[in-house]
């Protein structure tokens, strides 16, 4: 197959555009916009910042102040009580948190806490064992209840982390130390 000259030309033309494109710089080569690399996760900081937000709920409480309690709250937090209805929104847990630290017994510990915070960076959960100590109905005496608390935060807009849920589960009375086992003389 014979080529004319003009043809020649032609695709000589198209073969140096080629060529020229692979030489051209990045941002012409480009047909739509490249997204930057997004900086990586700082998991470790994340779960220091969710653990210091539980901490200061948890002060928030001890101190029994419901108002800043609730601070903790984003707009559409939902918190699962044992036994109860869930509590949606930050107005709900107002009127709980209210109720729970007018009890003049109430106080909350947590121990062994964790937090697991996702590749995203954009939710972490919280993880910790508890005792609520509060006032028995019945007898009008301190009681404990342990359990496990499970918080979920998420990042906000203004990178402070917010509780988005909770789930209290309460684990029963601890049981008492096993009694040491004796041994009969032969």
């Amino acid at each position: 197959m014979k080529l004319s000259k003009l043809s020649m030309l032609a695709l000589a033309a198209v073969l140096a555009g080629s060529l020229a494109a692979c030489n051209a710089p990045e941002a012409v080569k480009a047909a739509a916009p490249i997204e930057p690399a997004k900086p990586a996760v700082d998991t470790a900081k994340i779960a220091a910042a969710v653990k210091a937000d539980a901490a200061q709920l948890v002060a928030d409480f001890n101190a029994k102040d419901a108002a800043k309690a609730v601070l903790h709250d984003e707009a559409g937090y939902v918190g699962m009580f044992h036994g109860a209805p869930n509590t949606v929104g930050p107005e709900a847990d107002l009127a709980m948190t209210k109720m729970q630290v007018s009890d003049p017994n109430v106080k909350l510990t947590i121990a062994d806490a964790t937090v697991d915070v996702a590749a995203s960076g954009e939710m972490a959960v919280y993880r910790t064992t508890y005792a609520y100590v509060s006032t028995d109905p019945k007898t009008k005496k301190p009681t404990t209840e342990n359990g496990n608390w499970l918080l979920g935060y998420k990042a906000q807009a203004d990178g402070s982390w917010k509780l988005a849920w909770g789930v209290v589960s309460d684990t029963g009375p601890v049981a008492p130390p096993a009694a040491p086992a004796t041994t009969k003389p032969k």
